[in-house]
C-alpha cells in the first residue's frame, strides 16, 4: 500500500462491538478550579451563545457558553406545543412540504451566517435530515423565519454548509435517488438510474432569502459532512463521500470494499461562469418555499416548479476527486484556507491535504484515473501528510486558530489535539462516552476563539440519574486555552445532539428584539385597542377578534357558538414592554395553546365537538392577576338560534 495505513473494516466492526472500550488513563469529570471556570453569577451573562442541533426532536436548543444553561428552544422542523408552532394558523404554513404538512424532522447540523469567513451573527441555519429542507433562524428574534424545501434528494444529513460571504447554504444528498420523468425503476438498477445531487441555495445579503440557484448532478455516492473553501480556497467546497462502491443493500458491508473513497471538490466560481454564460438546464422539480412575513406575523408557503440544473460530466472542470481514507464522515478546512483534513472513521489515520497543492495537480494534469470523466487527483501529489495513530474512528476536526487541530475519535471515546503543520498529536483526552461532533466557538470559520470546546457524545451511560430505557444525551466543556485540554462540565442537551456552533454573545445580545410595535402590526386580523374586540359569524366560522393585556381577554364571555363551528381566536397582545408574552388555551382543544409575543397576533383554530361552558385562560404567568385571565365560552347544540353575543369587560 501507500503512505498511510488502513485499517480492515472487520477489525473495526470488531472494536465496534467491544464491550467497555475506553481509553486508557481516564480521569476524573472534574478536577481543580473547573467549576469555578463555568460559574456565571446571578445577573451576570455567558460568554457565547451556542446553537444546538436537536436531532431527532426537530428543534435548535440555544446554550450560554461556559454555563450549559439551556436560554431557549426554537422551534424549527417540528411542531411545538408549548408555543403553538406548526399549530397556529399563521404557523402551520412553515412546516409545509410538497408531500404535505410535515409536523417532524431530523435537524442535525448547524451554520451561522459569515462575513469574511467570520460569523456575523445574523441567521442561523438548519437542515431537516428526513424530509430535506433549510431553515433559517433570524437571530435577533430566534425565530424560524424561512424554509425552503430541497427536491432530488434524499436524507439531507450532508447540510447545511456555508461559503465565505453567506454567498450560498449548500446541500448534498446523502442517499442518491432517480431523478427526472422515470422514478419508477427497479433498485437493483441503482448505479444507472440513481444519482447524486449537490444544492446550491443562494442567500440574499440584505434580508437573507433563499433560493436554489442550481444542482450539480454527482455520482451515486452518499455524500456527507462537508466545508467551504475559506481565504485561499474560497471559491471551492469539499464533500466527503462513502459508498463509492455503488452498493444499494447491507451498506455496513458492501459500501466498506475499498481502501479508499473521496472527497469531492466543487469549483463553485466555475459552476457561476458556466451560468453566466446560458450553460444548465431548467429541469422540472417542484418544491415547496416558506416564508415567515414580521410584518403580518404570518407565513407564506408558495411551490416553485423548476430549478436550474448542471452536468460536470459535460461542463469541465466544476467537480474533482480526492481520494480519502475508507469511509470519511467529515471533511473539515481550517482556518486559513489552505488544509482540507479527511476523517476516514474506518482508517488509522487522518489524513490532511493542502489546497495549494491540489491547484498544482490539477494544472499538471497528476490524475489516477476519473469517474465519469471527472478526474480523480493523485493521493501523494495532493497530501500535506498523514496524522499517525490518532486514535480510532476520526470523525469530526475542529480548529482553536493557534495552528492547531481537535479530532473526535468514536470507537477509542477521546478527542485528539494535534498540530496541523507538523501532524504531531500533542495531546488526548477521555470523552468516557462515544463521542459524536466537536465545537469550538468559530471553529469553522477564519477566526476561531480558542478558549472553549464542547463534545457532543452518543452513549452517557454511567454518567447520570438513569431515565428509564433511554437516557439522558450528553455534552462536555473544555478548556482549550492552555497546552492541555481541561474537562469542565458535563452537562445534558435536549433531544440528541449533532453539531452546533457559538460565537461572542457580544454580536448579538445588544440587537435583540424586545417586542413588537403595534403600529407595524399589519396582521389581517390586528386589533388596535380593546375597543376593537368582537366576535363575527361567517356561516359556520366564527372570527373571534380578542385582545389580551394585563390581566384581561376581551372579550372573555362569549356565547352562540354552535356545535361543528369553526372557531378562530384571533388574539392580539396589546402590551408594550419586554417580555409580557400572554398565552392563550381553550379547553378541549385538539392542537395546542397559542404564545402571543408582545404587539403579535397569532390565531388558534378550534371546532367543539360537545355542548357546553369552556373556559379558556392564559397560559403564560404575566402578572400578579394572572389566574384572573380568564373567560367563558358558551357552544350550544347545532342548528340551534343562539345569536352571537359576547362580553367586553362591562362591570357588574
Amino acid at each position: 500500500m501507500k503512505t498511510g495505513q488502513w485499517l480492515m473494516a472487520g477489525a473495526i466492526a470488531t472494536i465496534l462491538l467491544a464491550p467497555g472500550c475506553k481509553p486508557k488513563g481516564a480521569q476524573s469529570a472534574l478536577s481543580g478550579d473547573a467549576a469555578s471556570k463555568v460559574y456565571v453569577a446571578p445577573g451576570q451573562y455567558d460568554e457565547f451563545y451556542n446553537i444546538v442541533s436537536g436531532g431527532f426532536n426537530g428543534q435548535i436548543s440555544v446554550v450560554g457558553l461556559p454555563s450549559g444553561r439551556v436560554l431557549k428552544i426554537v422551534p424549527v422542523f417540528s411542531v411545538h406545543p408549548e408555543n403553538g408552532w406548526g399549530f397556529s394558523e399563521e404557523s402551520k404554513p412553515m412546516l409545509n412540504t410538497s408531500h404535505g404538512f410535515i409536523p417532524w424532522d431530523d435537524l442535525h447540523h448547524i451554520a451561522i451566517s459569515t462575513t469574511n469567513a467570520e460569523h456575523d451573527g445574523r441567521w442561523a441555519f438548519a437542515n431537516a435530515n428526513n424530509t430535506p429542507r433549510i431553515a433559517k433562524i433570524d437571530l435577533t428574534t430566534f425565530k424560524t423565519t424561512e424554509i425552503i424545501e430541497i427536491p432530488n434528494s434524499g436524507g439531507n444529513h450532508s447540510s447545511p454548509f456555508i461559503t465565505e460571504n453567506t454567498e450560498y447554504i449548500v446541500a448534498g444528498t446523502r442517499f442518491s435517488l432517480p431523478t427526472g420523468d422515470n422514478v419508477d425503476v427497479p433498485i437493483a438498477t441503482y448505479k444507472e438510474n440513481f444519482k447524486g445531487t449537490i444544492s446550491f441555495i443562494s442567500v440574499d445579503q440584505e434580508h437573507g432569502n433563499m433560493d436554489i440557484a442550481f444542482q450539480l448532478d454527482a455520482p451515486p455516492f452518499n455524500f456527507d459532512l462537508a466545508r467551504a473553501g475559506k481565504k485561499k480556497s474560497h471559491g471551492w467546497f469539499f464533500f466527503s463521500t462513502y459508498n463509492t462502491e455503488m452498493a444499494h443493500t447491507l451498506l455496513e458491508v458492501n459500501a466498506s470494499q475499498k481502501d479508499k473513497d473521496f472527497i469531492m471538490a466543487v469549483n463553485w466560481k466555475k459552476a457561476e461562469e458556466y451560468i453566466k454564460a446560458g450553460k444548465g438546464k431548467k429541469i422540472k422539480s417542484p418544491y415547496v418555499h416558506n416564508v415567515w412575513d414580521e410584518d403580518t406575523h404570518t407565513a407564506i408557503s408558495t411551490v416553485r416548479e423548476d430549478i436550474l440544473s448542471l452536468d460536470p460530466r459535460e461542463l469541465k472542470d466544476i467537480v474533482y476527486f480526492i481520494p480519502c481514507p475508507k469511509s470519511p464522515h467529515g471533511t473539515d478546512t481550517d482556518p486559513t484556507g489552505e488544509y482540507i483534513i479527511g476523517s476516514g472513521k474506518l482508517a488509522a489515520i487522518i489524513p490532511v491535504f493542502s489546497f495549494t497543492k491540489m491547484l498544482k495537480a490539477i494544472e499538471d494534469k497528476n490524475f489516477e484515473g476519473n469517474i465519469d470523466g471527472m478526474p480523480v487527483l493523485n493521493y501523494e501529489a495532493v497530501l500535506h501528510g498523514e496524522v499517525l495513530k490518532p486514535g480510532l474512528g476520526p470523525l469530526h476536526t475542529e480548529f482553536d486558530g493557534k495552528g492547531n487541530a481537535y479530532t473526535s475519535m468514536f470507537v477509542s471515546s477521546e478527542i485528539v489535539k494535534w498540530n496541523i503543520e507538523t501532524l504531531e498529536v500533542l495531546d488526548r483526552v477521555p470523552t468516557f462516552y462515544s463521542v459524536g461532533h466537536l465545537m469550538i466557538p468559530g471553529g469553522p470559520t477564519g477566526k476561531p476563539h480558542g478558549k472553549y470546546m464542547v463534545a457532543y457524545n452518543k452513549i452517557t451511560k454511567d454518567r447520570y440519574l438513569p431515565t428509564g430505557p433511554e437516557l439522558a444525551h450528553s455534552a462536555q466543556l473544555f478548556d482549550i486555552s492552555g497546552d492541555k485540554m481541561q474537562l469542565l462540565l458535563d452537562f445534558p442537551t435536549i433531544g440528541e445532539p449533532h453539531y452546533a456552533e457559538a460565537f461572542p454573545a457580544a454580536l448579538i445580545k445588544d440587537k435583540q428584539v424586545k417586542f413588537y410595535k403595534m403600529e407595524k402590526n399589519n396582521h389581517p386580523r390586528a386589533l388596535k385597542g380593546i375597543n376593537d374586540a368582537r366576535v363575527e359569524r361567517d356561516g359556520n366560522k366564527v372570527h373571534v377578534y380578542m385582545t389580551s393585556i394585563r390581566s384581561n381577554f376581551r372579550p372573555d364571555n362569549i356565547e352562540g357558538v354552535r356545535v361543528g363551528d369553526e372557531v378562530y381566536f384571533h388574539v392580539t397582545n396589546l402590551e408594550q414592554d419586554w417580555d409580557v408574552p400572554h398565552g392563550f388555551a381553550i379547553k378541549g382543544a385538539n392542537t395546542a395553546e397559542l404564545l402571543i409575543m408582545p404587539g403579535e397576533t397569532a390565531t388558534l383554530k378550534w371546532v367543539p365537538d360537545r355542548v357546553g361552558i369552556f373556559p379558556f385562560y392564559c397560559t403564560d404567568f404575566c402578572s400578579a392577576l394572572h389566574q384572573e385571565m380568564q373567560g367563558y365560552l358558551r357552544v350550544s347544540p347545532k342548528g340551534s338560534n343562539n345569536p352571537i353575543t359576547f362580553s367586553t369587560g362591562v362591570a357588574e
